[in-house]
């Protein structure tokens, strides 16, 4: 299996879930020019041009975090990254992916984005706000987004609040999130995905 990645990127949560789940997994790094770190166009492997992409041992390519997150769940169930798929809790997994997808992550694309104008980074970050507030308020009276037990959600969480820098966005202001991003942080195989990819020492 082949992850390929770039750093701190949205497929860090990609990262941390496969070692969390004990899967063997070879980790390409691909540039901004598309240029893969073993020297393949990256765009011939992910048209989409953008990571995560997981290749898997049979050669089918997946994309799209949230797909790629619960997929590395389910090769190791006993991992507890993902609820089953009969119990309800996978559908709150689902819907907590669907959020930060779409409505966090996504609102942070202006301050990755050399075109975009302060206006545009200002109206991301109300929304980022927002959304983050709705989290904190979530999250109060829980370690984790599915209650005590950490799941590929919280890996998507803690890789999307790292951007809060970038966004000029202080995590002080929710205690709960807070926490969270510390919690995860101190988790052995975080602490590892995020040596590979070279953002800690």
């Amino acid at each position: 299996m082949k992850l390929y990645y770039s750093p701190g990127a949205c497929s860090l949560a990609a990262h941390i879930a496969l070692r969390e789940a004990a899967v063997t997994f070879d980790a390409i790094k691909v540039g901004r020019d598309k240029k893969t770190s073993d020297g393949a166009d990256y765009n011939a492997i992910n048209p989409k041009g953008y990571v995560p992409a997981l290749v898997l041992d049979d050669g089918q390519v997946l994309t799209e975090g949230p797909a790629i997150l619960q997929y590395i769940a389910d090769r190791n169930p006993s991992s507890g990254l993902a609820p089953p798929a009969s119990d309800m809790q996978r559908y709150r997994l689902q819907e907590w992916l669907g959020f930060l997808n779409s409505e966090v992550h996504k609102n942070f694309s202006p301050f990755f984005n050399p075109a975009a104008t302060e206006p545009m980074k200002e109206m991301a970050r109300a929304n980022v706000l927002r959304r983050l507030s709705f989290t904190q308020q979530a999250l109060t009276g829980r370690s984790f987004l599915l209650g005590e037990r950490f799941t590929v959600a919280d890996a998507y969480l803690f890789t999307i609040l790292n951007w809060g820098q970038y966004a000029g966005i202080d995590l002080g202001q929710w205690p709960a999130l807070k926490a969270l991003h510390a919690r995860v942080a101190a988790r052995p195989h975080v602490q590892a995905a995020m040596k590979a990819e070279g953002l800690s020492g």
